[in-house]
Protein backbone atom coordinates (compact mmCIF):
# COMPACT_ATOMS: atom_id res chain seq x y z
CA UNK A 1 0.00 0.00 0.00
CA UNK A 2 1.49 3.56 -0.82
CA UNK A 3 3.41 4.92 2.12
CA UNK A 4 4.07 1.11 3.31
CA UNK A 5 7.76 0.24 3.37
CA UNK A 6 9.52 -2.73 1.45
CA UNK A 7 11.55 -4.85 2.92
CA UNK A 8 12.50 -7.89 0.08
CA UNK A 9 15.52 -10.48 1.49
CA UNK A 10 16.98 -12.70 -1.53
CA UNK A 11 19.12 -15.26 -0.14
CA UNK A 12 21.86 -17.07 -2.69
CA UNK A 13 24.54 -19.45 -2.69
CA UNK A 14 28.09 -18.79 -4.50
CA UNK A 15 31.63 -19.11 -4.21
CA UNK A 16 33.57 -16.40 -4.87
CA UNK A 17 31.17 -13.53 -3.27
CA UNK A 18 28.53 -13.32 -6.86
CA UNK A 19 28.44 -9.78 -7.94
CA UNK A 20 24.69 -8.46 -7.56
CA UNK A 21 22.81 -6.13 -9.50
CA UNK A 22 19.09 -5.00 -9.49
CA UNK A 23 17.00 -4.03 -12.16
CA UNK A 24 13.64 -2.31 -12.58
CA UNK A 25 12.12 -2.74 -15.75
CA UNK A 26 15.19 -4.10 -17.14
CA UNK A 27 16.94 -0.04 -15.85
CA UNK A 28 18.96 0.19 -13.06
CA UNK A 29 17.22 1.08 -9.75
CA UNK A 30 16.96 4.51 -8.53
CA UNK A 31 18.90 5.03 -5.97
CA UNK A 32 17.12 7.81 -4.32
CA UNK A 33 14.08 5.68 -4.05
CA UNK A 34 15.55 2.41 -3.64
CA UNK A 35 18.24 0.97 -1.10
CA UNK A 36 20.14 -2.51 -2.26
CA UNK A 37 22.45 -3.95 0.55
CA UNK A 38 24.54 -6.88 -0.28
CA UNK A 39 26.21 -9.69 1.68
CA UNK A 40 27.65 -13.11 1.14
CA UNK A 41 24.32 -15.32 1.68
CA UNK A 42 21.87 -12.67 0.56
CA UNK A 43 20.58 -9.31 -0.96
CA UNK A 44 18.36 -6.65 0.20
CA UNK A 45 15.88 -4.36 -1.31
CA UNK A 46 14.58 -1.66 0.66
CA UNK A 47 11.93 0.92 0.37
CA UNK A 48 11.50 3.36 3.22
CA UNK A 49 8.03 5.08 1.76
CA UNK A 50 6.52 3.80 -0.89
CA UNK A 51 4.38 5.22 -4.15
CA UNK A 52 3.00 3.96 -6.84
CA UNK A 53 5.35 4.77 -8.91
CA UNK A 54 7.35 2.29 -7.23
CA UNK A 55 5.16 -0.72 -8.87
CA UNK A 56 6.69 -2.75 -11.43
CA UNK A 57 8.91 -6.15 -12.41
CA UNK A 58 12.14 -6.00 -10.23
CA UNK A 59 14.83 -8.94 -11.03
CA UNK A 60 17.97 -9.53 -9.61
CA UNK A 61 20.77 -10.39 -11.17
CA UNK A 62 23.96 -12.68 -9.76
CA UNK A 63 26.96 -13.38 -11.93
CA UNK A 64 30.23 -15.06 -11.14
CA UNK A 65 32.48 -14.83 -13.99
CA UNK A 66 30.43 -16.96 -16.39
CA UNK A 67 28.11 -18.14 -14.89
CA UNK A 68 24.70 -16.08 -13.99
CA UNK A 69 21.70 -16.37 -12.24
CA UNK A 70 18.43 -14.57 -12.24
CA UNK A 71 15.26 -13.74 -10.00
CA UNK A 72 12.50 -11.54 -10.37
CA UNK A 73 9.00 -10.47 -8.11
CA UNK A 74 6.24 -7.94 -9.58
CA UNK A 75 5.43 -5.15 -6.79
CA UNK A 76 2.32 -3.53 -6.89
CA UNK A 77 1.61 -0.65 -4.89
CA UNK A 78 -1.88 0.16 -4.43
CA UNK A 79 -4.01 2.85 -2.98
CA UNK A 80 -7.84 3.91 -2.70
CA UNK A 81 -9.40 4.43 -5.68
CA UNK A 82 -10.94 7.61 -7.33
CA UNK A 83 -14.76 8.29 -6.39
CA UNK A 84 -16.81 6.66 -9.49
CA UNK A 85 -18.50 9.11 -12.31
CA UNK A 86 -21.53 10.57 -13.66
CA UNK A 87 -24.14 8.90 -11.56
CA UNK A 88 -27.48 9.16 -13.06
CA UNK A 89 -31.27 8.72 -12.30
CA UNK A 90 -32.46 6.89 -15.18
CA UNK A 91 -35.94 6.25 -14.16
CA UNK A 92 -38.55 7.15 -11.34
CA UNK A 93 -41.40 4.78 -10.72
CA UNK A 94 -43.36 4.53 -7.62
CA UNK A 95 -41.80 4.09 -4.96
CA UNK A 96 -38.31 3.36 -6.83
CA UNK A 97 -35.32 5.06 -8.30
CA UNK A 98 -32.91 3.06 -10.87
CA UNK A 99 -29.38 4.73 -10.78
CA UNK A 100 -26.56 4.16 -13.43
CA UNK A 101 -22.88 5.42 -13.08
CA UNK A 102 -19.16 4.48 -14.51
CA UNK A 103 -15.84 2.97 -12.88
CA UNK A 104 -13.25 5.36 -11.45
CA UNK A 105 -10.81 6.47 -13.41
CA UNK A 106 -8.32 5.87 -11.16
CA UNK A 107 -9.02 2.34 -9.78
CA UNK A 108 -6.15 3.05 -6.84
CA UNK A 109 -4.04 0.59 -9.10
CA UNK A 110 -5.63 -2.57 -8.12
CA UNK A 111 -9.50 -3.99 -8.69
CA UNK A 112 -12.59 -2.10 -7.81
CA UNK A 113 -14.29 -5.03 -5.96
CA UNK A 114 -17.76 -3.06 -5.31
CA UNK A 115 -19.59 0.26 -4.48
CA UNK A 116 -21.32 1.78 -1.72
CA UNK A 117 -24.67 3.47 -2.80
CA UNK A 118 -26.02 5.57 -0.08
CA UNK A 119 -29.56 7.62 -0.34
CA UNK A 120 -30.55 10.96 1.37
CA UNK A 121 -33.68 13.05 1.79
CA UNK A 122 -32.62 16.21 0.01
CA UNK A 123 -33.87 18.31 2.88
CA UNK A 124 -32.22 16.61 5.41
CA UNK A 125 -28.98 15.44 3.09
CA UNK A 126 -26.41 17.15 5.74
CA UNK A 127 -25.36 14.05 7.97
CA UNK A 128 -28.04 12.35 7.31
CA UNK A 129 -26.97 9.49 4.58
CA UNK A 130 -28.55 5.62 4.61
CA UNK A 131 -26.65 3.05 3.10
CA UNK A 132 -28.98 0.99 0.55
CA UNK A 133 -26.30 -1.27 -0.53
CA UNK A 134 -22.78 -2.32 0.24
CA UNK A 135 -20.45 -4.13 -1.83
CA UNK A 136 -22.39 -3.61 -4.58
CA UNK A 137 -20.88 -5.10 -7.77
CA UNK A 138 -22.25 -3.64 -10.83
CA UNK A 139 -22.76 0.02 -12.20
CA UNK A 140 -26.57 0.03 -12.06
CA UNK A 141 -28.92 -0.16 -9.40
CA UNK A 142 -32.71 0.03 -8.25
CA UNK A 143 -32.82 2.05 -5.00
CA UNK A 144 -36.81 0.81 -3.49
CA UNK A 145 -38.90 1.16 -0.45
CA UNK A 146 -38.59 5.33 -0.82
CA UNK A 147 -40.95 7.56 1.19
CA UNK A 148 -44.15 9.16 -1.08
CA UNK A 149 -43.60 13.20 -0.85
CA UNK A 150 -39.94 13.08 -0.31
CA UNK A 151 -37.31 13.91 -2.89
CA UNK A 152 -33.75 12.29 -3.01
CA UNK A 153 -30.48 12.31 -3.95
CA UNK A 154 -27.59 9.95 -3.97
CA UNK A 155 -24.11 9.39 -3.70
CA UNK A 156 -22.25 6.29 -4.73
CA UNK A 157 -18.16 5.07 -3.53
CA UNK A 158 -15.88 3.00 -5.11
CA UNK A 159 -14.38 0.18 -3.00
CA UNK A 160 -11.22 -2.01 -3.58
CA UNK A 161 -9.06 -4.04 -1.58
CA UNK A 162 -7.59 -1.23 -0.20
CA UNK A 163 -11.25 0.06 0.73
CA UNK A 164 -13.39 2.92 0.45
CA UNK A 165 -12.73 5.96 -2.01
CA UNK A 166 -11.74 9.09 0.46
CA UNK A 167 -14.57 11.52 -2.21
CA UNK A 168 -18.30 9.81 -2.89
CA UNK A 169 -19.95 11.13 -6.02
CA UNK A 170 -23.39 12.52 -6.20
CA UNK A 171 -26.32 12.18 -8.46
CA UNK A 172 -26.54 15.55 -10.38
CA UNK A 173 -30.62 15.67 -10.21
CA UNK A 174 -32.84 14.46 -7.79
CA UNK A 175 -35.91 12.03 -7.64
CA UNK A 176 -39.36 13.45 -6.14
CA UNK A 177 -41.65 10.36 -5.35
CA UNK A 178 -45.12 11.87 -6.45
CA UNK A 179 -48.13 11.86 -4.03
CA UNK A 180 -50.30 10.83 -6.83
CA UNK A 181 -48.36 7.52 -7.08
CA UNK A 182 -51.43 6.02 -5.17
CA UNK A 183 -55.19 6.05 -6.13
CA UNK A 184 -57.27 4.52 -4.12
CA UNK A 185 -60.26 3.49 -5.48
CA UNK A 186 -63.33 2.50 -3.49
CA UNK A 187 -65.49 -0.70 -4.35
CA UNK A 188 -68.74 0.42 -6.22
CA UNK A 189 -72.00 -0.61 -4.50
CA UNK A 190 -75.27 -0.61 -5.70
CA UNK A 191 -77.51 1.61 -3.51
CA UNK A 192 -80.91 -0.18 -2.35
CA UNK A 193 -83.91 1.35 -3.05
CA UNK A 194 -86.18 2.41 -0.32
CA UNK A 195 -88.59 4.37 -2.18
CA UNK A 196 -92.33 4.05 -1.76
CA UNK A 197 -95.34 5.48 -2.62
CA UNK A 198 -97.62 7.52 -0.38
CA UNK A 199 -100.00 5.71 0.93
CA UNK A 200 -102.31 7.53 3.51
CA UNK A 201 -102.81 5.12 7.11
CA UNK A 202 -105.37 7.00 8.52
CA UNK A 203 -108.23 8.85 6.71
CA UNK A 204 -109.84 11.94 7.61
CA UNK A 205 -113.61 11.56 9.28
CA UNK A 206 -116.22 13.94 8.69
CA UNK A 207 -116.97 16.11 11.53
CA UNK A 208 -118.87 19.20 12.92
CA UNK A 209 -117.07 22.12 14.39
CA UNK A 210 -118.56 25.36 16.04
CA UNK A 211 -118.32 28.46 14.16
CA UNK A 212 -115.52 30.65 15.77
CA UNK A 213 -113.43 28.52 17.36
CA UNK A 214 -110.42 27.22 16.00
CA UNK A 215 -111.13 23.61 14.15
CA UNK A 216 -108.31 21.14 13.40
CA UNK A 217 -108.35 18.12 10.74
CA UNK A 218 -106.25 15.16 10.45
CA UNK A 219 -104.74 12.50 8.79
CA UNK A 220 -101.63 10.52 8.40
CA UNK A 221 -99.26 9.36 5.66
CA UNK A 222 -96.08 7.27 4.83
CA UNK A 223 -93.73 7.48 1.97
CA UNK A 224 -89.96 7.73 1.08
CA UNK A 225 -88.91 10.21 0.05
CA UNK A 226 -90.94 11.93 2.09
CA UNK A 227 -94.06 13.09 0.25
CA UNK A 228 -95.30 16.54 -0.64
CA UNK A 229 -98.76 17.89 1.02
CA UNK A 230 -101.53 19.67 -0.52
CA UNK A 231 -104.61 21.08 0.92
CA UNK A 232 -108.09 21.26 -0.98
CA UNK A 233 -111.06 22.66 -0.20
CA UNK A 234 -113.80 21.89 -2.66
CA UNK A 235 -110.96 21.17 -4.99
CA UNK A 236 -109.18 24.03 -5.10
CA UNK A 237 -106.00 24.65 -3.37
CA UNK A 238 -106.13 26.21 0.23
CA UNK A 239 -101.85 26.03 0.48
CA UNK A 240 -101.79 29.70 0.17
CA UNK A 241 -104.55 30.96 2.39
CA UNK A 242 -103.81 32.81 5.66
CA UNK A 243 -106.96 31.29 6.99
CA UNK A 244 -105.17 27.97 6.86
CA UNK A 245 -102.07 26.81 8.52
CA UNK A 246 -100.64 23.28 7.66
CA UNK A 247 -98.92 20.72 10.25
CA UNK A 248 -96.51 17.96 9.41
CA UNK A 249 -94.63 15.64 11.74
CA UNK A 250 -93.56 12.16 11.57
CA UNK A 251 -95.94 11.41 9.07
CA UNK A 252 -99.10 12.94 11.05
CA UNK A 253 -100.98 16.13 8.72
CA UNK A 254 -102.86 18.35 10.58
CA UNK A 255 -104.81 21.31 9.01
CA UNK A 256 -105.80 24.09 11.21
CA UNK A 257 -108.71 26.66 10.54
CA UNK A 258 -108.99 29.61 12.23
CA UNK A 259 -112.18 30.81 13.65
CA UNK A 260 -114.30 28.88 10.95
CA UNK A 261 -117.35 30.26 9.75
CA UNK A 262 -120.30 29.29 7.44
CA UNK A 263 -118.53 29.95 4.61
CA UNK A 264 -115.88 27.58 5.72
CA UNK A 265 -117.88 24.47 5.48
CA UNK A 266 -117.19 22.19 2.25
CA UNK A 267 -115.32 19.37 1.07
CA UNK A 268 -111.47 19.13 2.78
CA UNK A 269 -109.06 16.47 1.07
CA UNK A 270 -105.49 16.17 1.38
CA UNK A 271 -102.93 14.94 -1.75
CA UNK A 272 -99.59 13.14 -0.83
CA UNK A 273 -96.87 13.30 -3.81
CA UNK A 274 -93.03 11.80 -4.21
CA UNK A 275 -91.01 10.17 -7.10
CA UNK A 276 -93.03 7.09 -6.78
CA UNK A 277 -96.41 8.06 -7.31
CA UNK A 278 -99.39 9.88 -4.98
CA UNK A 279 -102.36 9.16 -2.81
CA UNK A 280 -105.57 11.10 -1.64
CA UNK A 281 -107.06 10.42 1.91
CA UNK A 282 -109.07 7.75 1.44
CA UNK A 283 -111.95 7.77 4.53
CA UNK A 284 -113.54 4.54 3.64
CA UNK A 285 -110.82 2.38 3.41
CA UNK A 286 -111.46 0.82 0.53
CA UNK A 287 -109.75 2.37 -2.67
CA UNK A 288 -112.19 5.28 -3.52
CA UNK A 289 -111.74 8.60 -1.98
CA UNK A 290 -114.05 9.66 0.57
CA UNK A 291 -113.80 12.89 1.02
CA UNK A 292 -113.78 14.92 4.02
CA UNK A 293 -117.05 16.84 4.68
CA UNK A 294 -116.76 19.52 7.27
CA UNK A 295 -120.18 20.91 8.53
CA UNK A 296 -119.97 24.64 10.46
CA UNK A 297 -122.59 25.04 13.80
CA UNK A 298 -123.66 28.37 14.24
CA UNK A 299 -124.28 29.01 17.70
CA UNK A 300 -127.30 31.55 18.18
CA UNK A 301 -128.07 32.81 21.85
CA UNK A 302 -131.58 34.54 22.28
CA UNK A 303 -131.85 36.59 25.41
CA UNK A 304 -135.47 37.26 26.39
CA UNK A 305 -136.62 40.64 26.78
CA UNK A 306 -136.51 42.23 30.37
CA UNK A 307 -139.94 44.02 31.59
CA UNK A 308 -139.05 47.63 32.29
CA UNK A 309 -139.68 48.77 36.18
CA UNK A 310 -142.66 49.93 36.81
CA UNK A 311 -144.54 48.62 33.75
Amino acid sequence: RVGDSINLVIPFQGKPRPKVTWTKEAEPVDPKQVNTRNSDTDTILFIRKSERKDSGKYEVHLQIENVEDRASITIQIVDLPGPPENVKITDVWGFNVALEWKPPKDNGNCEITGYTVQKADKKTMVGEWYTVYDQYRRTNSVVSDLIMGNEYVFRIYAINMVGLSPEPCFSKDSAYIQKTGIVYKPPSYKDPDFSEAPKFTHPLVNRSVIAGYNATLSCSVRGIPKPKVTWYKNKMDISNEAKYRMFSKQGVLTLEIRKPCPFDGGVYTCKAVNDSGEDIVDGGGGGVPNNFFLLIIVSILIEPLTASKGN
